[in-house]
């Protein structure tokens, strides 16, 4: 379990840095847009999400309702559940529930990328390995951004808060030259959005909401127009 546990701790170092380096630009905005230092910490802390960190801070940035925040944390998050019950089924049978329950709290993209990568079983201390510096480095990045954020001056905080939107375009790109289903959806999220800005009626829904419609339409008519092929054989074919 040692030898497990060292394991994880290894491969969560490259982890640890990518998380402080967007964490970083989270714990700035969050400055920008009002929060303390200490309350960037704790959303990180307690959320481990950046995503849905980013999209909640706008909410909250906005003066939306908890409603809205609830509605899109649910949204932007829901594919943690999908990864978990995946990994439920990976995880050793002996493993006590309450492992299940403490796994579940760090479920990240890349976290779940190494668990599931794992040949056999997947044992506990090996994810716990990988939480311990990886969860560290995100909440440290929060921190040492805000602390930035509080010190340097304006002008310069204004240009650094590019850095959130070069992250996304460094996620939605790859996969977008990849597939163009994926590049139809950017695109078609990106006009739908316009749309709020302009159209009166449209444009006084608050931001929160436009998260929530804009991801549900989009992924709904993807879904619908272009299914994820199944490989599996016809019911006819041995």
């Amino acid at each position: 379990m040692q030898n497990t546990y060292k394991r994880g701790l290894r491969h969560g170092i490259a982890v640890a840095l990518g998380y402080f380096a967007v964490s970083f630009t989270f714990g700035m905005e969050a400055i920008t847009n009002g929060l303390s230092i200490w309350q960037a910490a704790l959303i990180s802390l307690t959320n481990v999400t950046s995503a849905g960190q980013f999209s909640g801070l706008g909410i909250i940035a906005t003066g939306g309702t908890y409603l809205e925040l609830a509605l899109t944390q649910l949204i932007i998050n829901l594919r943690y559940c999908l990864m978990s019950f995946s990994l439920s089924q990976k995880l050793d049978k002996t493993a006590p529930n309450w492992h299940r329950y403490t796994m579940a709290y760090s479920v990240t993209d890349e976290i779940f990328a190494l668990d599931a990568s794992q040949t056999g079983v997947l044992s506990p201390s090996y994810h716990y390995g990988i939480t311990s510096i990886a969860v560290p480095g995100w909440v440290l990045g929060t921190i040492v951004g805000a602390v930035s954020g509080s010190l340097l001056p304006a002008f310069v905080m204004s240009a650094l808060g590019i850095a959130i939107y070069g992250m996304f375009l460094a996620i939605i790109i790859p996969p977008a030259k990849k597939n163009h289903t994926v590049l139809i959806v950017v695109l078609s999220a990106m006009g739908i959005s316009f749309l709020f800005t302009v159209l009166p009626v449209l444009k006084q829904i608050t931001s929160g909401f436009v998260i929530i419609l804009t991801t549900v339409s989009v992924a709904g008519i993807a879904a619908k127009l272009k299914p994820i092929e199944n490989d599996a054989p016809p019911k006819n074919e041995v």
